[in-house]
């Protein structure tokens, strides 16, 4: 796989990353077009999921758009659509492929949400929507077909008929809608979106962060591979969080009467 050209000029915007504690927080910074995704952002999207992956100081990311929009989608004036969009051996932010990242991320979006913003956000773990966010799979309408995980995350959230509702049309729906058919899992204010899922990235990363990666692990399994596998997989996840460090100290703190202070050892 190689990353995908850039076509024309123009400002290819960039990704912007910071580190608040436990939280790793994402922002697509292309305000003036929208958060148009562009080559350089896909890049760099993906050289940001896979740094938080591998940082061990921070536990969950935020994923949101700088200038009140999550993004129009990709910037279909600059990027080459025949080139795979992230570089080989980089974390997928739609989670189509090998490596996949194991920690947590919750998404904000506000404004427009169109394309591959969806995919991204249905590709994180929990999603935060402002009230007046506007959002369309669109693809039908420029002759395309979904590839970021759409079309198979509707269906699993919403059921074929709602997810083809919204596939095969292009329409716009809103929050309320989303919320609904379980694309995000809060509605809140417009311009509350960013800061109430920090918060809840932040719930997340004083959790014990061996059990969080588990959870997520184990709940995969289940999607991908059924219920029985997941079953039979607990059994090893069990076994190897009795012998971690976080387990003592979650045990310790329940009996001392304290918030516990996980270490993901």
């Amino acid at each position: 796989m190689t990353e995908p050209k850039q076509r024309g000029g123009g400002d290819p915007g960039g990704i912007k990353v910071e580190r608040r504690g436990p939280v790793f927080l994402i922002g697509l910074d292309r305000p003036k077009k929208l958060n148009g995704l562009s080559p350089k952002m896909l890049t760099e999207l993906a050289e940001a999921y896979s740094a938080f992956e591998s940082d061990t100081a921070t536990r969950c990311a935020v994923l949101y758009g700088e200038g009140g929009n999550m993004t129009a989608g990709l910037d279909l004036a600059l990027v080459d659509i025949d080139e795979e969009f992230f570089p080989a051996g980089t974390v997928d932010p739609f989670g189509r492929r090998d490596p996949v990242r194991t920690k947590p991320v919750v998404c904000a979006v506000e404004g427009i949400c169109f394309t591959a913003g969806i995919e991204l956000m249905l590709a994180a773990d929990i999603v935060v929507a402002g009230r007046d966010t506007r959002f369309s799979q669109l693809e039908v309408k420029r002759g395309l077909v979904a590839t970021g995980g759409a079309t198979i995350r509707m269906v699993q959230s919403a059921g074929w008929g709602n997810a083809m509702a919204v596939l095969l049309t292009g329409d716009e729906f809103d929050a309320a809608t989303a919320l609904r058919f379980g694309f995000v899992q809060e509605v809140v204010a417009p311009g509350a979106a960013l800061a109430r899922a920090i918060e809840i990235a932040q719930t997340i990363a004083a959790q014990a962060p061996l059990a969080v990666k588990a959870t997520i692990e184990a709940a995969r399994q289940a999607l991908f591979e059924g219920p029985a596998a997941a079953i039979e997989g607990d059994k090893a996840r069990w076994a190897a969080l009795a012998k971690t460090a976080d387990v003592a100290e979650g045990v310790a703190s329940f009996k001392e009467r304290r918030p516990p202070v996980y270490r993901g050892r």
